[in-house]
């Protein structure tokens, strides 16, 4: 049991969907490449934030994403 990739990304849209899927229930982890790229002195994309769930919350969060990838 591990962390599962559900989102890559710009920033707005993962807050969205974490917000989501908080709502729902299911905790996220939020890596942010961009503010690690400016921290680290280099450029970063602008599609560089991810958002991770537990394997095991998956069946709660899927309903919640595919919804979410529905509307965008």
């Amino acid at each position: 049991m591990g962390l599962m990739k559900v989102f890559s990304g710009s920033e707005i849209l993962a807050q969205a969907l974490q917000e989501r899927l908080e709502t729902a229930g299911v905790e996220t982890l939020k890596k942010d490449n961009i503010q690690s790229s400016r921290l680290g002195g280099f450029g970063g994309s602008d599609l560089a934030v991810e958002l991770f769930i537990q394997e095991t919350d998956f069946a709660k969060a899927n309903p919640v994403i595919e919804d979410f990838r529905m509307n965008i």
